[in-house]
């Protein structure tokens, strides 16, 4: 993958103050607009989002590398300027009609329930599958991870 220089220069400032060795897997935005990444960068940054889901074909169509526990990432803004890095804790494989409550609980969104999540998110598939040809259905495979802000403290 090609990173911008703004984002390799962060990456080096990150491993600098917080001696981080290695590199870092990926950079992105957590949602498909600019209001959505800003809105979910902020409940990263405020200590109430610590885990993600990932629908495996949407990651399967778009090229994405399948996070792996112990990897950092780059997490984008709303601007799709280097924010924060987080560090995979835990990844699970699940069809997304089997998400569980606590996992809905970490994604920190809405009021942090399953209904909600399962609302939100089918939402948001629904949208990402239209965009890129597919039909989502709540049997599909999802990818459960868990995170540690890394960069910036709170």
């Amino acid at each position: 993958m090609k990173f911008s220089r703004e984002v390799l220069d962060f990456w080096e400032k990150v491993k600098n103050e917080k001696g981080v060795k290695g590199a870092f897997t990926d950079a992105y935005g957590l949602g498909d607009t600019p209001e959505l990444k800003q809105e979910l960068l902020n409940l990263v940054l405020e200590g109430k989002k610590r885990a993600s889901t990932s629908l495996v074909k949407e990651g399967e169509l778009e090229g994405w590398p399948e996070p792996e526990v112990g990897q950092y990432n780059i997490i984008l803004d709303g601007c799709d300027k280097p924010a924060a890095v987080i560090k995979t804790l835990s990844v699970r494989r699940c069809s997304f009609s089997d998400v569980d409550e606590e996992h809905a609980y970490w994604e920190g969104e809405d009021e942090r329930t399953l209904e909600s999540y399962l609302r939100e998110h089918t939402k948001y598939y629904t949208r990402r599958g239209e965009a890129l040809g597919f039909k989502f259905t709540p049997d599909m495979e999802v990818i459960l991870d868990r995170f540690e802000l890394v960069y910036p403290d709170i």
